[in-house]
């Protein structure tokens, strides 16, 4: 269409159409929610509402009709002159009512079901409660606010009460309803949590830890009843959990705390449970008395020195050797077994003296001298060798560490000449394999061998057994496997723990010439005692002349071939000479059988350990007495040969 026809129809407008037909347009439009562009450019005049004029294009000026909103020419958009652009006609609208669009009565018939409405006898209630305007603000609060809702200022005067309905019964709503059935399902799922924890086997177990401290033998059969293990041992997060550090300790069984408690009813009930060994049976005279164990592991850590001077090592100004007291043997032989099969590592006594034996093969040594050595037990982490270096002097764990610190401190302070008696040891070993580690080797190698010594639960080597001797101030002697095996019996590797350890770089006036004896096999080390002789016994056994009123016991410096045990971080000028260096250092003499020993002071012992051993006699003591029964034993009837009388 051209510009002038254009102009044409809008000077000559066509004639109006019919109502009928006006109607049903404007009844359209009013449907309709949106006008669709390409209709626009085709209305005409005769759709146009009367009275209402074109607008002009502000880019091209063309005259279009109201309802364009844009320029039919240019598509420019319309100017937007103060009006509702969604304005289609007179009283009609673009968009429908809201009404219409949503159906809000359709949608709230819906809805009615959905709602939580409070009953009418409360909504009437609510609508009879005066509320209370405040003084400040004036807005009107509900009778039960102490406070103004908009202002925060305090009431006048306090809410009058509601007036009593006796007719008005709550009547129970859907909130209430719901908050009791939480209330019934809060309840039911504590009742299932109950349940689950007393089925749980550790909360049970805990109960009977608790149950032996406090006497109740009751938890105890519970724990046993659900089919709990009495060898169980507590962890240390379970420790934590009892929150009780002066009652439970880790490693602790029921049986230990029977013992510790003196429950003897609940002792009787697990040791009846147990059958067989075990580590769950194990009784080391610290388990019986923990408290004396604690302190004589205090007084050890007393002990402790620093030497100063060149060599800044630390060491122990007081010297102790633990051995087994002789009133066992005054034990029944029942009593006797139990005592050295919940005592001893049987494991390690039968590696230690399967063939070829390595302890107990002198018949003069075990029998005649009576210097039998036996195998304690000894915890299974990485901390053996301080425990069994303990063990064998004080007869008690190094649970405070108190051996390992000074073991790592000496390393730190004293670096220099143990590292440089250590370079020269083995670069000889590395030699006699024809090899030859350069100097970057060896400190890296160092380096591990000191960061293990300051981790507790790592385990230690042969470096760390001298460095021991020194701190000790006496010579170790461990008789130990060369080939470690596994438990199917498997070769895994070598060991070269075996042999003598002396403490070369003190003064040998400085000390002592009596020995301490370790066993190592599987890779553990465990203390190796005496048990305490008789003086009678070995008075005249040995050719060279010992002290007065001194005990002591013997240990073989050879193995069962009559050859000399190795000697550790010798120099080669000291190579030369082995046996006159461990004749420098040991109390060695020669028996009459031709056996190199040294000899083991056993002096009087100190007064935490007398008690100790005390203790842990009693217990046996009194198991003693229970096998023998409550009543004494009857004594024969004595017969006359008189004949009977009226009295008899």
């Amino acid at each position: 269409m051209s510009e002038e026809a254009q102009n044409n129809a809008s000077t000559n407008p066509a004639p109006l159409a019919p109502e009928a037909d006006a109607d049903e347009g404007a009844a359209h439009l009013d449907a309709s929610t949106n006008v669709s562009q390409t209709q626009i450019p085709q209305m005409t005049a005769s759709s146009a509402p009367p009275g209402d004029g074109k607008w002009s294009c502000e880019v091209c000026t063309y005259e279009n009709f109201p309802l364009s909103r844009k320029c039919t020419m240019c598509r420019a958009p319309k100017p937007c002159l103060n009006e509702n652009i969604f304005k289609l006609q007179d009283g009609a609208s673009a968009l429908p009512a809201p009404q219409d669009v949503c159906g809000a009565e359709a949608v709230a018939e819906r809805l009615k079901p959905l709602r939580i409405s409070s009953p009418q006898g409360h909504a009437a209630a609510a609508s009879s409660v005066a509320k209370w305007a405040c003084p400040t603000c004036t807005y009107e609060n509900w009778p039960k606010a102490l406070k103004c809702a908009m202002c925060g200022a305090g009431s006048a005067a306090p809410a009058p009460p509601a007036p009593p309905n006796a007719n008005n019964k709550h009547i129970a709503g859907i909130n209430d309803i719901c908050n009791s059935q939480n209330a019934s399902l809060h309840e039911a799922e504590a009742a299932r949590r109950s349940k689950r924890r007393n089925n749980n086997i550790d909360w049970i177990w805990l109960q009977a830890c608790l149950g032996v401290v406090e006497g109740s033998a009751r938890c105890v059969e519970a724990y046993l009843a659900a089919g709990g293990d009495p060898a169980r041992a507590l962890a240390p997060h379970e420790v934590a959990l009892l929150n009780r550090a002066s009652a439970f300790d880790a490693g602790h069984t029921l049986v230990h705390l029977a013992i510790r408690f003196q429950r003897q009813d609940i002792l009787s009930t697990l040791l009846s449970r147990i059958s067989g060994g075990g580590p769950g049976l194990k009784r080391s005279p610290s388990y019986i008395a923990p408290d004396l164990a604690s302190a004589i592991r205090r007084h050890m850590a007393s002990c402790v020195r620093h030497k100063k001077g060149n060599f800044p090592c630390r060491y122990i100004n007081e010297l102790s050797t633990f051995s087994l007291p002789a009133e066992i043997e005054e034990l029944p032989g029942a009593i006797q077994e139990q005592l050295f099969s919940e005592l001893l590592d049987r494991d390690a006594q039968q590696t230690l003296e399967a063939e070829p034996p390595l302890i107990n093969w002198s018949h003069e040594l075990t029998v005649t001298l009576g210097s039998r050595l036996y195998a304690l037990w000894n915890r299974s982490a990485g901390d053996c060798l301080p425990d069994a270096v303990c063990q064998a002097a004080y007869g008690v764990f190094d649970r405070h560490n108190a051996l390992r610190a000074a073991l790592a401190d000496s390393l730190h302070h004293a670096h220099r000449s143990f590292y440089n008696r250590w370079v020269s040891w083995e670069r000889v070993q590395a030699a006699l394999l024809q090899y030859a580690p350069d100097d970057a080797q060896l400190r890296a190698e160092w380096g591990r061998l000191v960061a293990a010594a300051k981790r507790p639960g790592t385990p230690l080597h042969q470096l760390h057994v001298f460095v021991l001797a020194h701190v000790m101030r006496r010579p170790i002697i461990v008789y130990g496997v060369d080939v470690v095996n596994s438990f199917r019996g498997e070769a895994l590797g070598y060991a070269k723990f075996q042999g003598i350890y002396l403490p070369l770089l003190w003064e040998p006036e400085f000390c002592s010439r009596s020995p301490l004896c370790l066993g190592y096999t599987r890779g553990h080390f465990s203390a190796l005692v005496p048990l305490e002789p008789y003086s009678h016994r070995h008075t005249y056994i040995c050719r060279e002349q010992q002290e007065e009123n001194e005990e002591m016991t013997f240990l073989p410096l050879t193995d069962s071939e009559g050859k000399l045990l190795p000697v550790h971080f010798l120099t080669c000028d000291e190579m030369s000479d082995e046996e006159g260096v461990v004749r420098r250092w040991l109390s060695a003499c020669v028996t009459s059988s031709g056996v190199l020993a040294a000899r083991q002071a056993l002096r009087a012992r100190p007064l935490l350990q007398a008690q100790l051993l005390e203790e842990w006699l009693n217990h046996y003591r009194r198991l003693a007495q229970q096998t023998r029964g409550p009543f004494p034993p009857r004594l024969p009837n004595e017969y006359s040969s008189d004949p009977d009388t009226d009295d008899e």
